[in-house]
């Protein structure tokens, strides 16, 4: 994994550097699907996905590109039968919007011989893709863990928000719960607040309502911290618990940097990741390379004290 990784990254680098070298290959479609920007992340993951493919289709002539981004899996759903009965694609990069709905749609896909890139939310079913991109979800969701476990020494009380049900999902929270088995820390409430600050908000306020007694909230999500942030504010309960999101959104990497006590930490998940995807499943068609596997992106911990490292105040997210 991490040979394929240094491997496809030097081989990106050195493509992209002498684009005049694909000018003999075939022509290929490569179909992009991917969710709307219904909250930060995503709509990183919307800036990373078009400013890779301006960058590709401006190095490559015999590269097209069919974008598509989905408000719900159905409309994800109807997107691929798009690609495959008008552009005719030759490759899929494609975010399920939830692992289940797009399972059968994209092996359908993956049987009519075209290669597939999986990024992100993996689906239900192993072996249908050729590449899967993706943070360390185990990792993520083992550190954010470990952080609770070092931090709370003498146990306490924690509330936790899940994402939307998804594969990456639950691997997060089975390894957040394996790195805090043990040391006295009671998970009191866990909710799906499907990676969206309104949700969160509202979970968080039934949380508040329900226990007055709250040490900590692992939120699994910047936007979900931001909603579960706005929800302690307004119960007036600031000062009595802290909060750990994760991805990198720049305003809670700013907060970090600065040393805000409710959103201490932060662990990272990066959205451009969706632009290693595409730059990896375009090898096939550009350099003839053979990148098929797992590309796996670390989810370190992010502390004051290398936060500065992480932030990046011109991104969308």
């Amino acid at each position: 994994m991490r040979t394929l990784k240094l491997m496809a990254a030097a081989t990106v680098a050195a493509l992209l550097a002498a684009p005049g070298a694909a000018n003999a290959q075939e022509s290929a479609t490569i179909g992009v699907s991917i969710p709307a920007a219904t909250h930060g992340w995503t709509g990183g993951v919307n800036y990373h996905a078009q400013h890779a493919i301006d960058r590709l289709k401006a190095a490559y002539d015999n590269l097209e590109f069919v974008l598509a981004t989905a408000g719900s899996p159905s409309e994800q759903v109807s997107d691929l039968e798009d690609m495959m009965a008008t552009r005719n694609i030759d490759a899929l990069v494609i975010l399920p919007f939830e692992s289940d709905p797009l399972t059968g749609p994209v092996k359908r896909v993956a049987d009519e011989g075209k290669f597939v890139t999986v990024v992100d939310r993996g689906l239900a079913q192993d072996g249908i893709e050729n590449l899967y991109v993706a943070g360390d979800n185990p990792g993520f969701g083992r550190v954010a863990g470990e952080y609770f476990r070092e931090r709370m020494i003498d146990g306490g009380k924690i509330v936790v928000l899940r994402g939307i049900p998804t594969t990456i999902d639950n691997e997060r929270v089975q390894a957040f719960e394996e790195a805090i088995d043990g040391s006295g820390i009671e998970i009191i409430g866990m909710e799906h607040g499907n990676w969206n600050r309104d949700d969160a908000f509202e979970v968080m306020q039934d949380f508040l309502s329900r226990f007055p007694e709250i040490d900590a909230v692992w939120a699994s999500d910047d936007d979900m911290a931001m909603g579960v942030l706005e929800a302690v504010r307004q119960a007036g309960r600031e000062g009595e618990m802290f909060i750990v999101g994760g991805a990198g959104m720049k305003q809670v990497i700013k907060g970090v940097m600065d040393g805000d006590e409710t959103i201490p930490v932060n662990v990272l998940y990066p959205p451009a990741m969706i632009g290693t995807a595409i730059e990896l499943t375009a090898l096939r068609y550009v350099g003839q390379v053979p990148v098929e596997g797992r590309y796996i992106l670390a989810s370190p911990l992010i502390t004051q004290e290398n936060a500065e490292q992480y932030y990046y105040p011109d991104s969308p997210f």
